[in-house]
């Protein structure tokens, strides 16, 4: 796939490994194969692939803006007999519009987005959680945490390599920006220990009460 199209938008060492690991990591907060879940900013299908394997037919769902990643992923990586008894749905939305599925999930997860999405992207994307999830449903989510107020990012616009931007970079998020984010919307937030992706640490989000 890099030799086809270059930068993947994911590192390449450890590349399948890292997939496995979301699942691994996503199956202790309960994802089982009847699950409904939806992969925003899926890119080239690193953890898709194993979703996709795992998860029952029509269960996983993607966005992806920059399609091509998605339409290499599909040719390179999920074979076409897994592609047809699986039904995986794909939509390239850039706007973290969660709703387009009409579904109600029971996960969220974006991987490797809150690095390089904006505050108001971010709350865009626990609005969508709150309206668009089961009440048991969970939101697993990486970021690369702010080392300093100075650190935080407080701009309004992605940052890196994608259809509208061809600036490449990371952003940091302060952890208690996060919390309170979710507290406003009633949802609580815990580091999930043990995992990370790419050095990134991972968050779940929850309803209160759930």
């Amino acid at each position: 796939m890099a030799a086809e199209v270059g930068f993947l938008g994911v590192p390449l060492d450890g590349f399948a490994a890292t997939g496995k690991k979301q699942l691994d990591a996503l199956m202790t907060l309960g994802l089982d194969r009847d699950s409904l879940l939806l992969d925003i900013g899926c890119g080239c299908l690193r953890g898709a692939y194993w979703l996709i394997h795992y998860l029952g037919p029509g269960r996983y769902c993607g966005i992806e803006p920059y399609r091509k990643r998605v339409d290499l992923g599909l040719r390179h990586l999920v074979e076409p007999e897994v592609q047809a008894a699986k039904r995986p749905r794909f939509d390239g939305n850039d706007v973290f519009d969660t709703s387009v599925f009409r579904e109600r999930f029971d996960f969220f997860l974006a991987s490797s987005i809150w690095s390089h999405a904006s505050k108001p992207q971010i709350e865009h994307m626990l609005d969508g959680f709150l309206r668009d999830t089961r009440e048991h449903a969970v939101f697993m989510t990486s970021y690369v945490p702010a080392a300093s107020t100075g650190d935080d990012y407080r701009g309004t616009g992605w940052v890196g390599t994608s259809p509208s931007c061809d600036v490449p970079g990371v952003i940091r998020h302060r952890l208690d920006w996060i919390a309170e984010a979710c507290e406003r919307r009633g949802l609580n937030v815990r580091q999930l220990d043990g995992y990370e992706l790419d050095s990134q640490p991972w968050l779940a989000i929850r309803r209160v009460g759930a």
